[in-house]
């Protein structure tokens, strides 16, 4: 079970996303994520991704076949260990060597509108079930230095009866910045872009 850290005090410089002209370098990233460590998240139904999603939150899916059999799924799980999910050209995860375990901060920075957003989240669960469908994946939530509320999952399936290999992305979510509330429009678009985005460079990535 993962413990809640204690919100920080005297961190008002990251209650929000922060927005950059330019891509962040990596001391900003290191910095911001520094600051976030010490931040709670932002919802309270943490792990909700692996039950029920909360009412009072957009929930979105999306699933998508990345081929069958056993190499494929050990190449869709190597390819989430290193965010190739991430790796869009206008999203990326940062540090990229981020581990994928309980309690991990990782920056997502995504550029909109010409404008480089820094978002935070932590790392909730990690999933490895190896039964009649192996499961590998994780859920990470937010933290004050985000634009939305809530929770992601991002899980690899194998279903061996089918021999089909799966990429299977839920999210629940809510505006939190005032920017994101006031373009809702805007940040709806942007959430179905990265699902549809982060799809194909799965696909992509169990090619190579």
């Amino acid at each position: 079970m993962l413990t809640r850290p204690r919100r920080a005090l005297g961190d008002s410089q990251a209650e929000f996303a922060m927005p950059f002209l330019s891509k962040p370098s990596r001391d900003v990233v290191r910095d911001f994520i520094a600051a976030q460590a010490r931040l709670d998240y932002t919802y309270p139904a943490l792990g909700a991704t692996a039950s029920e999603p909360p009412p009072g939150y957009v929930v979105d899916r999306t699933r998508v076949e990345l081929g069958a059999g056993e190499d494929t799924f050990r190449a869709a799980r190597a390819a989430l260990a290193r965010w190739d999910h991430f790796g869009l050209g206008w999203v990326e995860a940062a540090p990229a060597d981020t581990p994928i375990e309980v309690g991990a901060v990782v920056a997502v920075a995504a550029r909109v509108m010409g404008v480089w957003w820094l978002n935070a989240c932590r790392i909730v669960y990690v999933v490895d079930d190896d039964g009649p469908v192996r499961r590998s994946g994780f859920a990470y939530g937010t933290l004050p230095g985000h634009a939305e509320s809530g929770e992601e999952r991002f899980l690899i399936e194998w279903d061996r009866a089918s021999d089909g290999v799966w990429y299977d992305v839920l999210a629940f979510s809510r505006p939190r910045h005032p920017l994101a509330r006031l373009g809702y429009p805007l940040t709806r678009r942007t959430q179905r872009r990265f699902a549809r985005d982060s799809a194909r460079a799965m696909q992509a990535a169990v090619r190579r």
